[in-house]
């Protein structure tokens, strides 16, 4: 018993400690106290099917407890699972171009796609017809017991997507009584950004010639309040044999605008030559009240007298940002039970039912005309004589009516701003049953099902195909009239004046303005048989160990359906504002699988030993085209029970989902804030020559010319599926110990070294990737996917770079991760009467981030560890960030935590670049948020928590690279871009 008992202290911290326990209010300080012996029990980790105790794995498992989620005070689970040095977000409620609804997370920065979430153990679905990704909207947090989250893979349990880990979240289920939790919560800013680019004085300065578009917000704002309930009851049955929870619970959060706050008032852009230290208000060549162009001779805006005036991007460029939502609004409504009932010991049925209605709305800025048309008639009669005389229109020509090359950019700001309305239905139901087929032999059948629908509303969108008649204007006894009211093709159309300030009606936009409708769902079916079984009983053990073999082994069938519909205007591409056509898709995969598990203990208490033991598993899975071998080896030996060593390989694989099969082709947007580079020289940034460019298509007169460069910093991709992708392989190893010195009682460190390695990413090259490869490289296969307009042009008119899903080269990962904990009475420190002191730490140092296009040429290869913002590098990923917390465990029921979290600087570029110097934004620097939260046990039955997050309100750092990679200026799936959060709970049990 001894052994056993000292075991679980030992291994329990591969959990509790080794992987990071960061919150230390009271019951997580108990947790990592000593065991009683009649605590010790089999339970399942994250990583195994096979039940152990004292929580032994191989592989490193990070857990986040409930008592995280209110010290933290957070509403969504996925910001706080992203504090977690392990963790980056993808999609979340800090998105709004290009938002997808979901709230997903991507594990050491390898995608969420391969990430696997689980509930319970297990898998959840696509979280929506747009993004292959678990949905964390699902998730009730107040339902969470604790997050378990396995680094590297773990495909020969879980089966595919184990790629970069898994994030298990554990549900609470045994519960009696009656409680409900209620929480608000609120964010406050002080307006005084004084950081690098003296952002506020060029706001205001630009505020004096364009006060409708520049200005400053007030000095102090609240806004993005919050506010949660959840209703949570369970029973037990009389025999203490069957369990009942039911949930109920609702969600708000409101929006914040980028006009709130200074730093995001107006979309940032590199500095001018005359004032270097100062960013500039960039925005859209599409502006308000319009530019007019033929991107070669002339450019005019207008003014309220009908007439042309020169067009100053400097000051005419329309400021886009401060419209947009830097927090989407959300609703949420769950609903759910979890029940189980002990027939007998041979059978134990179990339930799982689940169900979120989710809605969203993403806002950017307006549509409009995105120089959608390319000429105009001369006879047009909403222009006046000095427009038609200066965009080349001589007499002639207005008497046939002949037409001249015009581009109109103009945003809809009569309309307001585009806002993408996503809404999810999401339903899951897990049933089977469990129990002892014989003694030490186990099973575990199970079947489960779960649906998301989307409801999908893009709305104040203009249609490209009613533009063009709307701006095909003639005089019909003297009244403006649309071309096609005369011919009769569109006896609806009104005429869309935008050749004067105050010109457009509401009729125009009656219109103009269309809604472009998506609908689908996607649908996962799983059923599972496992056993599991100890063979201590026939003798096959080591005879130095203390018990025997134990095995688990089974099989899997899964189907993943994905379909969905757009409208006519989505799927032509007719939303002037979308970059290209959203067209529908229906695809299934299905996939059966067999898997196999065994760990064997080799030594306990022995001289040269005091544990010691490996274990293995394999999995292999039949799909429709292909086949995939899976499997693992671990090992961990204590050699004293103060320290222990573990180590594991792992193979993982990722079969290729419906989406990167079978997604449609269409346009899309992509960033690259230093030009196109054909285009005029920004800054120091690179420029190809002349032959490079003309042998890509762009014209002679147009190389060097500013009308290359899109304002706004976006250019036109297509992306799409490929039927025939094969299967991602990855290799992790990780090695590491777990420390619990018996000379300092309650302190446990655990320190752990890991290494991933992807081959055959699914994935694609990259559209930017693919310039640098074609103009820096000369690449052949990179030149020939950049496809240019008659202009040459990336951003206006039908040029793009071909960007499909293919398996390139790869990913790779490798870095350290240390957690520590300790807690201390306060008497052992002198100072009686006091309580207790704990403290977490828990940090990941980043050795190597790796990609590889597989082109073989100089620039395949690039690190992004330090570095963020170019072609290969996007969301900053910093070397260093850790978060440490204490908290004070008092004796008058009122516990205190504070909070440090840090983030190491990065420098623009990547290793083939090297930290690009020269901008202002060459660096971001290290950023530290402390957090300060109490809990107090009011009563037995009613407890209350207070908080603030980021209390010293700090800013976030701005970069111009943040383009739609990033939102308002800086990377909010990382920094905290809102200021200080404010929150206040309360939890009351009957």
């Amino acid at each position: 018993m001894r052994t056993q008992i000292t075991r679980q202290r030992l291994m329990a911290t591969t959990i509790i400690t080794g992987a990071a326990m960061l919150a230390f209010a009271a019951p997580a300080m108990a947790q990592s106290q000593e065991p009683a012996a009649d605590e010790v029990a089999e339970i399942v980790v994250t990583g195994s099917r096979i039940p152990q105790a004292n929580l032994v794995t191989t592989s490193p498992v990070t857990q986040v407890t409930g008592e995280d989620i209110d010290v933290q005070g957070v509403t969504r689970v996925e910001d706080l699972i992203t504090q977690l040095p392990q963790a980056f977000a993808s999609q979340n409620s800090t998105v709004s171009n290009g938002a997808s609804g979901t709230a997903t997370v991507s594990l050491r920065n390898l995608g969420s796609s391969r990430t696997l979430v689980l509930i319970d153990g297990r898998r959840m679905g696509y979280g929506s017809p747009n993004d292959d990704a678990a949905d964390l909207n699902q998730i009730p947090g107040q339902l969470v017991e604790r997050v378990e989250v396995l680094t590297g893979g773990a495909s020969a349990v879980y089966g595919s997507d184990a790629i970069a880990g898994v994030v298990n979240f554990i549900m609470k289920k045994d519960f009696e009584g009656i409680q409900i939790d209620a929480q608000y919560g609120f964010y406050q800013h002080n307006n005084d950004y004084d950081g690098v680019g003296n952002l506020r004085s060029v706001i205001t300065a630009r505020g004096t010639t364009n006060p409708s578009q520049f200005k400053l917000p007030d000095d102090n704002v609240s806004d993005g309040e919050s506010r949660e309930v959840t209703l949570t009851m369970g029973v037990k049955t009389p025999d203490g044999k069957g369990s009942l929870l039911a949930y109920a619970g609702y969600r708000n959060n409101n929006e914040v605008l980028q006009a709130h706050r200074d730093y995001s008032a107006c979309t940032i852009a590199n500095p001018s030559a005359a004032a270097p230290a100062n960013f500039t208000c960039g925005g859209s060549g599409t502006s308000f009240p319009g530019q007019f162009t033929d991107f070669a001779t002339y450019a005019y805006t207008v003014n309220s007298s009908r007439q042309f005036v020169p067009y100053s991007s400097t000051l005419n460029a329309y400021n886009y940002g401060p419209i947009n939502y830097y927090q989407r609004p959300d609703e949420r409504y769950t609903l759910g039970a979890f029940g189980r009932y002990e027939v007998n010991e041979h059978a134990e049925v179990f339930t799982q039912l689940m169900f979120s209605d989710y809605s969203s709305v993403a806002q950017i800025a307006p549509s409009g005309s995105f120089f959608n048309t390319s000429t105009i008639n001369c006879d047009n009669p909403l222009m006046s004589a000095q427009q038609s005389g200066l965009i080349g229109c001589s007499a002639a020509d207005i008497a046939a009516g002949n037409s001249v090359p015009l581009y109109i950019g103009r945003r809809n700001v009569e309309g307001g701003g585009r806002q993408d309305s996503l809404n999810y239905e999401s339903y899951r139901a897990v049933i089977g049953v469990r129990g002892m087929i014989t003694e030490g032999w186990n099973y575990d059948v199970a079947a489960q099902f779960s649906r998301v629908r989307l409801s999908r509303t893009y709305l104040n969108d203009f249609s490209v195909s009613r533009l063009a008649r709307a701006l095909d204007v003639v005089s019909v006894g003297g009244v403006p009239t649309c071309r096609s009211v005369v011919d009769g093709t569109d006896p609806n159309c009104v005429p869309y004046d935008v050749f004067t300030s105050g010109g457009v009606t509401q009729d125009a936009l009656n219109y103009l303005q269309i809604p472009l409708v998506q609908t689908g769902e996607t649908t996962q079916q799983v059923v599972t048989a496992a056993v599991t079984g100890d063979l201590t009983q026939y003798g096959i053990q080591s005879p130095w160990a203390a018990s025997g073999v134990k095995v688990a082994f089974g099989a899997e069938y899964r189907r993943d359906y994905l379909g969905s519909t757009t409208d006519a205007a989505f799927a032509s591409g007719d939303g002037a504002g979308q970059g290209g056509p959203t067209i529908g898709i229906t695809g299934s995969a299905d996939v059966t699988d067999v898997f196999a598990e065994v760990q064997f203990p080799l030594a306990d208490d022995q001289p040269w030993a005091y544990s010691a033991s490996i274990d293995a598993a394999y999995r292999h899975s039949e799909y429709k085209s292909i086949s995939t071998d899976t499997y693992k080896f671990g090992a961990d030996y204590a050699p004293v029970a103060d320290l222990r060593l573990r180590a594991s390989y792992s193979r993982a694989v990722r079969a290729p989902n419906v989406l990167e099969l079978f997604a449609a082709q269409g346009f899309g947007l992509f960033d690259i804030d230093s030009g196109d580079p054909c285009g005029a020289a920004i800054g120091t940034a690179f420029r190809a020559t002349l032959a490079q460019c003309t042998a890509t298509g762009v014209p002679t007169a147009q190389y060097g010319s500013s009308a290359l460069n899109s304002p706004a910093g976006q250019y036109n991709q297509i992306t799409g599926g490929n039927p025939n992708l094969g299967a991602e392989e990855s290799d992790t190893i990780t090695l590491g110990f777990v420390a619990t010195p018996s000379f300092l009682p309650r302190f446990n460190i655990s320190v752990d070294w890991f290494d991933i390695q992807v081959d055959g990413l699914i994935s694609s090259v990259g559209a930017a990737n693919t310039l640098d490869l074609c103009y820096r490289d000369n690449d052949a296969a990179a030149c020939g996917r950049i496809n240019r307009g008659p202009t040459g042009s990336l951003w206006v008119g039908d040029g793009y770079v071909e960007n499909l899903a293919i398996n390139i080269g790869g990913l790779k990962t490798s870095g350290i991760d240390v957690n520590a904990g300790y807690n201390v009475d306060l008497e052992d420190w002198g100072v009686m009467g006091m309580g207790q002191l704990g403290f977490a730490f828990v940090g990941t140092w980043l050795s190597s981030l790796e990609s590889d296009t597989g082109t073989g040429t100089a620039s395949a290869v690039s690190d992004c560890v330090g570095y963020y913002g170019s072609a290969q590098c996007g969301i900053p990923n910093p070397e260093w960030r850790h978060r440490a917390r204490v908290t004070w465990q008092s004796p008058w029921s009122v516990n205190v935590s504070g909070t440090w979290r840090y983030y190491s600087e990065v420098d623009y570029g990547s290793s083939l670049t090297g930290p690009v110097s020269g901008r202002l934004d060459s660096t971001l620097d290290a950023m530290n948020y402390f957090d300060l939260s109490a809990d107090w046990q009011v009563t037995d039955t009613v407890s209350a928590r207070v908080g603030v997050n980021n209390i010293f309100d700090t800013d976030p750092p701005l970069s111009v690279a943040a383009g739609t990679g990033g939102n308002g200026n800086t990377y909010p799936q990382l920094y905290d871009a809102l200021g200080r959060y404010a929150f206040f709970s309360v939890t009351a049990n009957f």
